[in-house]
């Protein structure tokens, strides 16, 4: 493989894993800010769990592609 085709397969993995810990801070915030179910809250977590899976989907193809 070649070093750009290492560091794309690299980048996605970590694009993973950035966007996990943006999320887990982001839900962190939430539960700090209020215990209560609040639809505005809920839905700031569902759309960081979106983040999450979609760079989840990103680094699948990016290693099924270069693979």
């Amino acid at each position: 493989a070649e070093r750009w085709q290492i560091a794309l397969l690299i980048g996605a993995i970590l694009l993973v894993w950035i966007t996990e810990l943006l999320n887990s801070g982001l839900e962190a915030l939430c539960d700090t800010v209020s215990r209560e179910a609040h639809p505005l809250l809920g839905r700031a977590k569902d759309l960081g769990s979106a983040a999450v899976l979609l760079s989840i989907v990103n680094a699948v193809l990016v290693w099924a592609l270069l693979l």
